[in-house]
Formats: structure tokens, C-alpha cells, sequence
């Protein structure tokens, strides 16, 4: 199947905020293309924004039913093979689940769903049917902290102790949904988002990639959940003490009032033998510190294979000193996703690198978590068990 992947869209249209970014992500490798979409519940802004990318006519659709429906009966050498899922949390489930039973693969922003049973019941559709669900968990896609990932795995730090993870940003220092903030209005109402502003929105990039980069999995924790900015409906701030299931004890901030910091993600996590350092605005830097030796500096690179992991590597376009960013990170899971898709068409099976992108599993733990972080939040116990 020497082809493109084929691509549908529902929401992302010229008045949202991370459809272009997906956009961009699906096309920087030519493995996809944008096929058609339903890209607003505005059927004039879903028009001009089909007409604004080039999508035929009779591909612009104005409700994701209709798109799902008719893209069903497209000939199979015509009609999508994957859909994009870019609406706000409490619309993510309906067309998921609509587009798994018309047998469509599906990629998702996180959280996946607006609830754990639909995440769960989204899992059920995927084993029962056999598609691919990707989770689009982007910092999960930065080479270096595949690397990190890959290190941790191989033993090189010894048995993990300490995890500290930590995502402060300052958009939201001010009452912005009331200032006409489209993206504050919605994160921010318990309708649309959950039952968690600031620790569904990134807190659960917090935990994920806690999860991910350890391979470990949270058991335990105890959280402090804050809104500090007066008049706000759910959570702006908040600490969670964790504990992971090989006994390390992990701490994790996230916080959307910390005035002047933009995307501030890092995560520290420290071994029996050294430690790493990331940080989400230095990418292309993975530092590496020693109990009985002097702090290494890894830098990303495709150039750099005789010391990076193949994790890390093929996840690397330009060589060392060239910056990758957070659209190349995203453009990695989509890379991945497609490079899957593609094999599984094709009747083979993909590199274990490529197989290296967010599931269904991670949403789950991502709900998962936000339901736990809340549930410990308003009890008074000191440790709470993670129920998935």
C-alpha cells in the first residue's frame, strides 16, 4: 500500500485553536493527507474553512454524523482512513465511538473522553474491532525524552527513587473566560471540560509523561486542589504527592495561574546511579547527572546514533545544533500513528519504534487520573489509592 494515509477531521476549523496544529503534524513527514472534514458545529465556519484548505465540495460536512455516514460508502479507495478528533473534552466520545463502529481509526486529543466509563467503553470498541486508536499525548514525541525513556528502561539509572514532575503556565492569571477567552470559556466550565480545569487540562500531560518516561505506574496520592483565581468554576492550581508502583515516591505540580511562565513542563527523575533533567522550552537537551561521575549533556541529533537510542533517533529529522520543537514532537506521533496504520493495511507489522505513540490505554489512565486527583482532593485521608 504505497500511498498516503487518508484523513478526516471533525472540529479544527479557522476558528479553533489545535486543529492548524494538527494539520501541520499529520503533513510534515507526506504520510497523510486531509480528505474531508466537519470542522465546525458553525455550518458557515465549516464551509469556509473546508473551502480554505482545498477540501472538494461534497467533503465539506456539517456534522461529524454526516461526515462518518458518508464517508462509510465512499469507495474504499476514496474514503478516509482515519479521523481526527479535535473538539473540546465533552465532544470527543460520540464521534470516537461512532467512527470505531463505522470502522474508522481514530486520533484523539487527550483527555480522550469527558468520562472514565467512556474511555473504557472506547477501549471495548478497539479490541472488539481491531482499529487503532492514537492519543495525541505530544510530549511523549520529543526524541530526548524517548531517550530518557529508553535509558530508564535499560537499567542505566538503577532502580527509580524519585520522580518530580512539573507544568506551570499563567494564560489563565486573570478571570479570561469572562473576557471573551473562547479556549478559557470552555476549559474552565464543568459542562465542557470535566470535573477538573487545570489537572485535566495539564496535569494529565504531567502524569502521562511521568508514566511514560519511568515505565512505571502511579498506585498512590494525595492532592491539593486550588482555585485561586476568584469566581473560577474548577481547579486553576494544584500539588499531588505520588507513590509508583516499584515504591518511588514522585511529586507533581501544575498550575495555570503562575503569572509569566508560557509552557514551563519539566520532569526530573532520579535512579540508584544518577538522574535526568527535560525540560519542554530547552527540548534538544537531556541532562544526565552522576553519583560518581561528572554531569553529562545529551543533544538531539539524527547524526548522533552511535550515543542516542533508536527510540530517540528515529524520532530525529536534522542533525545535531538544528532545532526540533513542539511541532516536530507532535508531528512524531502522527509519524508513528501512520507509519502503524500503513503496516497493519499493508498485512505487516511496524517497528517497535514506530509502535511508539499513546493508546487507549493512556487515555484511560489519563481519566483515570483526574478522577483519582479530585477524589483525593476533596477527602481527608493523606493517600488515596489510584482506581483505574
Amino acid at each position: 500500500m504505497k500511498r498516503k494515509l487518508r484523513m478526516g477531521m471533525i472540529g479544527g476549523g479557522k476558528d479553533a485553536f489545535i486543529g492548524s496544529i494538527h494539520r501541520y503534524a499529520s503533513n510534515m513527514d507526506g504520510l497523510v493527507e486531509l480528505v474531508c472534514g466537519a470542522l465546525s458545529i458553525n455550518p458557515e465556519i465549516a464551509k469556509d474553512s473546508g473551502q480554505s484548505l482545498f477540501l472538494p465540495e461534497d467533503r465539506i460536512y456539517l456534522t461529524y454524523q454526516e461526515m462518518i455516514e458518508k464517508e462509510s460508502k465512499q469507495p474504499a479507495d476514496k474514503r478516509m482512513d482515519f479521523v481526527t478528533i479535535v473538539t473540546p473534552n465533552f465532544a470527543h466520545f460520540a464521534p470516537a465511538k461512532m467512527a470505531l463502529e463505522n470502522g474508522f481509526n481514530v486520533v484523539i486529543e487527550k483527555p480522550i473522553t469527558f468520562s472514565l466509563d467512556e474511555a473504557k467503553e472506547l477501549k471495548k470498541l478497539v479490541e472488539q474491532t481491531g482499529l487503532v486508536l492514537c492519543l495525541t499525548h505530544t510530549y511523549s514525541g520529543y526524541p530526548l525524552v524517548k531517550q530518557a525513556k529508553a535509558m530508564i528502561n535499560d537499567g542505566v539509572l538503577g532502580k527509580i527513587r524519585k520522580v518530580l514532575v512539573e507544568y506551570p503556565q499563567g494564560w489563565l492569571t486573570k478571570l479570561s473566560e469572562r473576557e471573551g477567552n473562547q479556549q478559557a470559556a470552555w476549559r474552565t466550565d464543568p459542562k465542557k471540560s470535566g470535573k477538573s480545569g487545570c489537572m485535566g487540562d495539564i496535569g494529565t500531560h504531567a502524569a502521562h509523561l511521568s508514566e511514560y518516561v519511568t515505565g512505571l505506574k502511579i498506585t498512590h496520592l494525595c492532592a491539593d486542589l486550588n482555585v485561586l483565581v476568584d469566581g473560577r468554576a474548577l481547579d486553576d492550581d494544584g500539588n499531588v504527592l505520588l507513590k509508583f508502583n516499584n515504591g518511588a515516591a514522585g511529586v507533581l505540580m501544575a498550575s495555570q495561574v503562575a503569572a509569566g511562565e508560557e509552557n514551563a513542563l519539566k520532569i526530573r527523575v532520579y535512579g540508584e546511579k544518577g538522574g535526568i533533567e527535560w525540560a519542554q522550552q530547552e527540548p534538544n537537551t537531556l541532562i544526565v547527572k552522576w553519583h560518581d561521575a561528572p554531569t553529562q549533556i545529551l543533544r538531539a541529533g539524527s547524526n548522533y546514533g552511535d550515543r542516542l537510542s533508536t527510540y530517540a533517533t528515529s524520532n530525529c529529522r536534522t542533525p545535531g545544533g538544528h532545532p526540533e520543537g513542539y511541532l516536530e514532537a507532535f508531528a512524531n506521533i502522527y509519524k508513528n500513528f501512520a507509519t502503524t496504520l500503513s503496516a497493519k493495511l499493508e498485512g505487516t507489522v511496524a517497528s517497535k519504534e514506530a509502535q511508539d505513540f499513546p493508546s487507549v490505554e493512556d487515555g484511560i489512565r489519563g481519566m483515570a487520573f483526574i478522577d483519582n486527583v479530585v477524589l483525593s482532593g476533596q477527602s481527608d485521608k493523606k493517600w488515596t489509592e489510584f482506581v483505574v
